[in-house]
């Protein structure tokens, strides 16, 4: 059940950086982030509600425990760790091709290891050792592609920041099983719906402030950024593939975090198959966006795809 669970989500997580792209082409990062982090609040808000009413039964795979501060705080820095991963990710993907950043994207399940190595004191077998050293060679070989293009991962800011937000996704996922691992397997065990709704809520507060910061302050730049030849802020336009973000990585999230919750379930494992959501995105990036270089950039993909297969092999 966890397997299909896992598939399910990187179906849904290869449309939503579709949609993204789309959404942040020529547009603001943080008006889109923004109204992406209110979006996907409001889609739990009703479920928040009606459980707190005691319409919804807390039987229900869609009920919202009621919980203190003691929990609460555990949330808000997973909304943190997830906004740094959110905030790096938009803008590398606002900057470079759907095809580089994807496979970028695609080593979190080592990070996730090396992780889970260095922080929970496992241990990797030769398969996973196998898909490790499969996947820094496809990132070495993703550098050399990226260098026809005027790319260059070693002083690109972008490239940086695409590096980053799959560390901090990669930070994201170990914190996860530590949230919602039971007591027994030193997990917290909290319920999946409360990190999920109220994760989405700190996280549009968070960016609500950040926003109303960026408005103040650029306000009284606005006349000068206009005149002098600089770069001016991005304008923001809207577009339907907004709110589809929100709703493609509920979707995605809503799959993941009940995979987890299957007591077979194995983080690496989920987190490697979600990572799979890179063939729709770089798929779709070569038909739609007309992104060049896809056949070298094919060959540093499949490395990244027979890395993940060797860390499967390696989990079950």
């Amino acid at each position: 059940m966890w397997l299909v669970l896992a598939f399910t989500s990187a179906a849904l997580l290869g449309f939503y950086d579709v949609f993204k792209k789309q959404a942040l082409r020529a547009n603001s990062v943080v008006h889109v982030l923004t109204l992406n982090t209110l979006f996907s609040s409001l889609i739990f808000l009703p479920l928040v509600l009606l459980s707190a009413s005691g319409r919804l039964s807390p039987s229900s795979v869609l009920y919202v425990p009621v919980c203190g501060w003691e929990v609460h705080r555990y949330v808000i820095l997973k909304a943190l760790i997830v906004l740094a991963s959110w905030l790096c990710g938009y803008f590398a993907m606002k900057n470079l091709p759907l095809t580089i950043v994807g496979p970028i994207n695609a080593t979190r399940p080592v990070m996730v290891l090396l992780g889970a190595l260095l922080i929970f004191g496992e241990c990797l077998n030769t398969y996973q050792w196998i898909g490790v050293l499969l996947a820094i060679t496809g990132y070495y070989l993703l550098r050399r592609s990226g260098k026809k293009e005027g790319i260059d991962f070693r002083h690109n800011r972008w490239i940086v920041l695409a590096i980053l937000g799959a560390l901090f996704g990669a930070v994201s996922a170990l914190y996860d099983k530590f949230l919602l691992a039971p007591a027994e397997a030193d997990g917290l065990g909290l319920d999946r719906m409360v990190v999920q709704s109220y994760f989405l809520f700190y996280q549009f507060v968070m960016m609500a402030g950040v926003l109303l910061v960026m408005q103040c302050f650029g306000a009284s730049s606005h006349g000068r950024s206009q005149t002098t030849g600089g770069q001016a802020r991005a304008v923001f336009q809207w577009r339907w593939s907004i709110p589809l973000i929100s709703l493609f990585l509920s979707a995605a999230d809503f799959v993941y975090f009940y995979a987890l919750t299957q007591p077979e379930a194995l983080i690496s494992v989920v987190s490697m198959i979600r990572r799979g959501s890179v063939l729709v995105s770089f798929f779709v990036g070569a038909l739609v966006f007309r992104e060049k270089n896809l056949w070298s950039k094919a060959v540093d993909l499949a490395f990244v795809i027979l890395s993940m297969v060797f860390l499967w092999l390696g989990s079950i």
